[in-house]
């Protein structure tokens, strides 16, 4: 992840290595204005503020959910599990998000090994909890258009597999973001940035490729499950009768244009940036200038989703509603339960004290 710089240093390197030879010819007399440089200073401010505001609705509203659903009382559906699982990605990328703020406005500071780290733990939790999405609504699908075929394949063992290997599979397409190093441009700026850096074979095509298994695995793939799923199920909810299905139908609808809304501008810009590393599109300084600006907001509209989130699969359910006021009522009895004994106890010995003065 970099949202920082809006030129990389690599970038004419990359393109001088392609075949686009008339490409090359014309960045090679234009490249001195356009040196690395953070952000401007407003949209830098802007997106830094933006960030602080999503950790600071992602981290309680994923707690919270977690909470609930680990502390139920009644068996754990597999939509409850991915759920759980879920708030757990998203919890985690967002505990990368300050970094990523202090970035914005000052470059890398924290050295080489938290570039690796912090990029594998974005890129891991990136991946799953996108793929999670896709398995809740796999679920919703068997839940209600093979009610009653899915019964075994609905058990908990199976879904704790489906985690499992989620979750696998989430560590593997994150890899590559162990090649990030901490880099300082070359006109001698006082800021460092947090990039990959393909030291084998050909950058070019690892960048190609690693971006498209994020724009496969990491959207395409689970909004064609999405929109499939979810619209087979729709399709049997109007064939039902009955006030749930009206609401059902519009936490799906909802659930699918969220997601659209908040990954779609990413990618289309992660997209543009490829076809401009590749010599695709002809490269011009304010172009670059605006496509490195645009990937940094459109990022930070996709970090939204973590904190979307929670509400969206949980505070939106009448369902997970009841369960938390059920056990809020419940840890509040438990106070008062306990304060009442303390209380006693209290009274008790302040009388045996008295008696003996």
């Amino acid at each position: 992840m970099s949202i920082v710089v809006t030129f990389d240093e690599d970038f004419l390197y990359e393109l001088n290595d392609s075949s686009h030879e008339n490409v090359t010819s014309d960045i090679s007399d234009h490249t001195s204005p356009c040196e690395p440089k953070l952000l401007d200073g407003a949209v830098g401010v802007t997106i830094c503020l933006l960030l602080t505001a999503i950790f600071l609705l992602a981290i309680p509203g994923n707690v919270l959910v977690g909470w609930v659903i680990r502390t139920s009382q009644h068996a754990l559906t597999p939509s409850d599990v991915y759920l759980f699982q879920l708030t757990l990605a998203d919890g985690l990328m967002a505990l990368t998000i300050p970094f990523w703020a202090v970035v914005v406005i000052r470059g890398w500071l924290f050295g080489d090994f938290m570039c690796k780290v912090l990029s594998l733990i974005f890129d891991i939790n990136f991946y799953t909890s996108i793929l999670f999405l896709a398995c809740i609504s796999i679920d919703r699908y068997l839940v209600i258009v093979h009610a009653g075929d899915s019964l075994k394949s609905r058990q908990r063992m199976c879904s704790q597999l489906v985690c499992a290997g989620v979750w696998a599979l989430g560590c593997a397409l994150a890899l590559p973001a162990l090649f990030n190093d901490v880099t300082r441009p070359k006109n001698d700026s006082d800021w460092m940035t947090c990039n990959d850096n393909f030291d084998i074979g050909n950058a070019s095509k690892w960048r190609l490729a690693i971006r498209g298994f994020r724009h496969i695995f990491g959207f395409l793939l689970p909004l064609g499950v999405m929109v499939t799923c979810y619209s087979i199920t729709i399709a049997r909810l109007l064939r039902t009768r009955g006030f749930q299905k009206h609401r059902a139908m519009r936490v799906i609808i909802i659930v699918v244009i969220v997601f659209f809304l908040c990954w779609l501008p990413y990618h289309l810009s992660m997209i543009v940036d490829t076809l401009l590393r590749a010599g695709l599109i002809p490269y011009d300084c304010a172009r670059r200038t605006s496509v490195s600006t645009a990937l940094g907001i459109t990022n930070s509209l996709a970090l939204l989703h973590s904190c979307i989130n929670p509400f969206l699969y949980a505070f939106v359910g009448e369902k997970f509603r009841r369960k938390m006021k059920m056990l809020l009522q419940r840890k509040m009895a438990q106070e008062r339960m306990s304060v009442s004994k303390y209380s006693r106890s209290t009274s008790q010995t302040s009388e045996g004290n008295g008696t003996v003065l």
